[in-house]
C-alpha cells in the first residue's frame, strides 16, 4: 500500500471525494461495481466523472452458483458511471462463510 492514501482514512481531516481519490493515485484500490463484479488494481489516474485508469488489475465476478471467478488484466479504463464504491487499500472481496450465519428463529 502507498502510505498516503491509507493514513488519511483514520485522520480527522476532511476531504471531498475527488480529493480522497486523488490521494490514492499510485495505491491499490478495491472497486465494487453496480454489477456482480469487483476490481482490485493500482490507480493510475481519474477524471471528474471518476473514469479511472487502473493497472495490475484482478477482476472478481460472482457466479450464479456462489463461486468467484477471477481474471487478471494488465491495464484498463473503467467507466466511472458503473462504480458503486471505491475502497482505498482494499484487497478484494472477502469470502463469506454462509454456514456460520445465524438463521432467524
Amino acid at each position: 500500500f502507498k502510505k498516503g492514501c491509507i493514513s488519511l482514512l483514520g485522520s480527522t481531516m476532511s476531504f471531498t471525494p475527488l480529493e480522497l481519490i486523488d490521494k490514492c493515485i499510485g495505491s491499490r484500490v478495491h472497486i465494487v461495481m453496480k454489477t456482480d463484479k469487483e476490481l482490485v488494481g493500482t490507480l493510475l489516474g481519474f477524471d471528474d466523472f471518476v473514469n479511472m485508469v487502473l493497472e495490475d488489475v484482478t477482476e472478481f465476478e460472482t457466479e450464479a452458483e456462489g463461486g468467484l471467478k477471477t481474471k487478471k488484466l494488465d491495464q484498463i479504463l473503467l467507466n466511472g458511471n458503473n462504480v458503486a464504491m471505491l475502497i482505498p487499500g482494499g484487497e478484494g472481496p472477502v469470502a463469506v462463510d454462509r454456514s456460520a450465519a445465524v438463521a432467524p428463529e
